[in-house]
């Protein structure tokens, strides 16, 4: 086989070559044998480095994937952290609230006269029953708990507030409002309306009513007030005189001894005189009057107030 190799030049010559039988062999072997060798060794080294270029991409994703969970996990116990304080915030708050309750309620006990071993606020109450079994429970939300239990909480301090300012009220009209008996023992030995004199016998309006007691014994103020009169005055010889807050006036006549001055304030059941027979009078005793926008009333009403009590 001849094979006949010409140069790029023009000037050149060709040359020629002879390749025997046995060299045609060797080729066809080298082309045949080791050139699908070398193209295999070529393909597994291109195959080994794309499988290890996708163990590296597989593997990025996998610390990628970890790196996000991370920071989940820590913006997740952030918020539990956050979560965990309000709760702890609310229930200080709560605590505080149920310790007015508390209080509150140990004063209405007091100012109502209740047995405070039916009402111990500080103690917890009393509550029981048989287990009942397979009940399936789930767990509660406490936020939502919390809330509700706020909200009650704020609803009976408001019932109990309300209640208090009522119980207030009732005794503050109490203490201003006459009522009582205005000395210590005695009875009625003249009532309310027309009458006979006693000086003359004619029919004459009595504007009070005359409870007999003992000479000296004192006389009691009928509800809180000032003194708007302290002194004689004919007809009922040494008279005191009580203006009270609820706009009634109460008198308290005869008496031997006066023991307030005009402007003083006093509180009901305080002393402020001593029964006498002073001024137009037949003996010992007090004569007791109730004026309404300056006119007299019944006062029978309101001793009767005190012993129906």
């Amino acid at each position: 086989m001849n094979i006949i190799l010409i140069p790029n030049s023009r000037h050149g010559k060709g040359r020629n070559a002879t390749l025997a039988q046995r060299h045609l062999v060797l080729i066809a072997l080298f082309v045949l044998v080791a050139l699908p060798v070398l193209l295999g060794i070529v393909v597994y080294y291109a195959q080994d480095m794309l499988s290890n270029s996708g163990a590296d991409s597989a593997l990025s994703m996998q610390r990628r994937a970890l790196a996000t969970q991370s920071a989940e996990i820590a913006e997740a116990k952030r918020n539990a952290e956050a979560h965990l304080n309000a709760l702890a915030q609310r229930l200080g708050q709560l605590q505080a609230q149920v310790m007015r309750l508390n209080a509150l309620g140990s004063r209405l006990t007091r100012m109502a006269g209740l047995d405070p071993r039916e009402f111990n606020f500080s103690a917890d109450a009393a509550m029981g029953g048989p287990e009942t079994p397979g009940v399936s429970t789930t767990p509660p939300d406490l936020t939502s708990s919390l809330d509700r239990l706020a909200r009650a909480v704020e609803r009976q301090q408001e019932r109990l507030s309300a209640l208090e300012n009522l119980l207030l009220d009732r005794k503050l009209n109490a203490a201003v409002t006459p009522s009582g008996w205005p000395v210590q023992g005695g009875w009625i030995s003249s009532g309310f309306g027309v009458r006979a004199d006693p000086f003359n016998g004619h029919q004459a309006m009595h504007d009070g009513v005359d409870i007999a007691s003992r000479m000296g014994s004192p006389v009691l103020a009928m509800g809180d007030g000032v003194i708007s009169y302290s002194g004689e005055r004919s007809g009922y010889g040494l008279l005191v005189e009580i203006t009270h807050e609820s706009g009634l006036v109460t008198r308290y006549a005869h008496t031997s001894a006066i023991l307030v001055r005009v402007g003083d304030r006093v509180k009901k059941g305080q002393e402020i005189a001593l029964v006498g027979s002073t001024g137009r009078s037949t003996g010992p005793h007090l004569h007791f009057e109730v004026l309404r926008n300056g006119v007299a009333v019944d006062p029978m009403r309101y001793l009767q107030q005190a012993s129906a009590k």
